[in-house]
């Protein structure tokens, strides 16, 4: 798959597995919800205090891949390469904000929810403030 093919078969998907790499190389996978952007590209958000956010603004190559919910693979998938640009504002951050509310809706507040519960107690962890702009490898 190349150029807006895979971009049409990625951002369908409920969930992907990202792959950021840490500096040593290895890579690390999280699974996350994406949408498409405009011009080929798709987007999905993360904590500016995220490992992945960390990883990103070391080594803005990561690999994309259809996955379940955990994070496993889907069976008979091909992983895409991006590059990716980190926003905090502006159009592609309001267009990444509001694709996650159209595609998902009451999930993403249930997740807001369960993540500032999860880190009580453990100082500032802000929730989906910084999005990852993501222009796709042809």
């Amino acid at each position: 798959m190349t150029g807006s093919n895979a971009e049409q078969a990625i951002s369908h998907e409920k969930y992907v597995s990202v792959a950021t790499f840490r500096k040593t190389g290895v890579a690390v996978a999280t699974a996350t919800w994406i949408v498409p952007l405009d011009g080929g590209r798709v987007g999905l958000l993360t904590s500016s205090a995220s490992g992945k956010a960390k990883r990103l603004r070391n080594n803005s190559s990561l690999t994309l891949q259809p996955s379940d919910v955990r994070g496993r693979v889907k069976a008979d998938t091909t992983p895409v390469t991006g590059t990716v640009e980190l926003v905090t504002s502006g159009p592609d951050f309001e267009a990444i904000t509001s694709g996650m509310n159209a595609k998902y809706g009451l999930m993403v507040r249930i997740m807001r929810l369960v993540d500032s519960v999860r880190h009580l107690g453990k100082g500032p962890f802000p929730y989906a403030d910084t999005g990852v702009v993501i222009t796709l490898q042809g």
